[in-house]
């Protein structure tokens, strides 16, 4: 009898297609393909675990994205509420009113003087052409 749990992979396996199967035995693991290969379980056995085994991958898979939509979506909620937020307050603020002191954000850059501009830049003399070196033949081991 087959350690998989439930018996409807074992008849899966066998319903697949040789060109399927194939496919699902490159994928397979190399405890798995060792199993297979020193016969200590069945081509349908191997399939079967295989098959299970990406179903529970699968499933592993969608709780995490599923987790990470909810996480994506609580953080755009956040975001609409403070800007919600923010809006009520701008409209709450009455346009004659002067911010106070405490709410005036302070310049965290220092203001420097402006550099003076530098000399335009002087052309460069031209390169003189050199002459081709011709060689000659003794100098090379192959002539």
């Amino acid at each position: 009898m087959t350690k998989t749990n439930k018996p409807d992979y074992l008849a899966k396996a066998k319903q697949l297609s040789k060109e399927e199967a194939e496919r699902l035995l490159s994928r397979m693991g190399s405890k798995l393909d060792r199993r297979l290969e020193k016969n200590k379980i069945s081509r349908e056995e191997a399939l079967a675990r295989q098959l299970k085994l990406e179903d529970e991958q699968l499933h592993e898979w969608r709780e995490v994205m599923h987790g990470l939509k909810a996480k994506e979506e609580t953080k755009q909620t956040k975001q609409t509420k403070q800007t919600k937020q923010t809006k009520q307050a701008a409209k709450t603020q009455t346009p004659g009113k002067k911010k106070s002191p405490a709410s005036v954000k302070a310049s965290s850059k220092v203001k420097t003087a402006a550099k003076s501009k530098t000399p335009a830049k002087t052309p460069v003399a031209k390169k003189a052409k050199v002459a081709p070196v011709k060689l000659k033949a003794a100098n090379f081991a192959w002539a």
